[in-house]
């Protein structure tokens, strides 16, 4: 009996908090539980689908990516909750972040289906022009997200440490996402490449000093020869969930509120370290997870 009302209680809470998530943005609450269901079926891809792109699981990326948006748009319903004053900014940025997402996982599952890649794939018209649209999408939403970090700078909040953690956090986040365009840029190969008169199936790579495909880190696939883009971008964007929980931790810690911000900007600050630090890294041709 006892156990069956800690999970009716436990039940409860949950749906406590998915209606408070869905009270503060309809659409980043659909789309987290969408992209959840969207993880589990490629999870089943990868059973049951033996394709290898670009030495991974096809179904890999897709699975990646939907589990990436829905933490995203969870946490990103979680903020509106702190900007009750801000309706319009919840409503356009929270609609235009869904949609994107959307589309961009959409196209992501429907290049792995094809057995082809989604990202730095011009080889075809239609490989170019799906690339591109993921490209100017997911930049449109990121500017969106500006509006965001704004509303959280001038927000006043009674809890100065969570204040300052979501402040910071999507700021952080912002910048992390600013560095997919260092993605896009050609590669030296590519470049020698048309110089010789060749073609440019793809333009681009996550890999530093090396091509894409190579040995990499189980699961995240970052590589394990050369510098990888991907490390730093995927620190910056998961800087606001980061940053969020240590301020939650902090709650627990009881000192005088003025030592706790303390010790969030100090976190916030060796956050941004790290960040900067791996991107030089990566930037470099340095991996962070070298073969042994």
């Amino acid at each position: 009996m006892a156990t069956m009302q800690r999970a009716r209680s436990r039940t409860l809470a949950a749906a406590t908090r998915l209606d408070r998530l869905w009270r503060a943005s309809p659409p980043l609450t659909a789309v987290g539980i969408l992209m959840l269901l969207v993880a589990v079926a490629s999870l089943v891809g990868m059973v049951v689908d033996p394709r290898i792109i670009t030495g991974a699981p096809a179904w890999l990326k897709p699975f990646k990516f939907a589990i990436s948006t829905t933490i995203y748009s969870l946490t990103l319903a979680w903020i509106f909750q702190w900007l009750p004053d801000r309706p319009r900014v919840r409503r356009i940025v929270g609609w235009t972040t869904a949609i994107v997402f959307v589309l961009e996982v959409a196209i992501i599952d429907v290049q792995a289906w094809r057995g082809t890649t989604s990202h730095f794939n011009v080889s075809t018209p239609l490989d170019a022009t799906l690339f591109s649209i993921m490209g100017v999408a997911i930049m449109v939403q990121t500017l969106t997200s500006v509006a965001v970090a704004v509303a959280l700078w001038r927000q006043r909040f009674t809890d100065r440490t969570l204040g300052w953690a979501l402040r910071l956090g999507m700021t952080l986040t912002i910048i992390g996402a600013m560095t997919g365009p260092l993605m896009t840029r050609p590669t030296a190969d590519q470049l020698a490449r048309v110089r010789a008169g060749g073609g440019m199936p793809t333009v681009g790579a996550h890999t530093v000093g090396g091509v894409d495909g190579g040995p990499g880190a189980p699961m995240t696939g970052w590589s394990r020869a050369h510098g990888d883009l991907r490390v730093p971008h995927f620190i910056g964007l998961h800087a606001i969930q980061v940053l969020a929980l240590i301020a939650i931790g902090l709650r627990q810690w009881r000192r005088p509120e003025p030592v706790r911000v303390g010790a969030m900007l100090a976190a916030a600050a060796g956050y941004a370290s790290l960040f900067v630090l791996l991107l030089w890294e990566a930037l470099r041709g340095h991996s962070i997870v070298p073969a042994l």
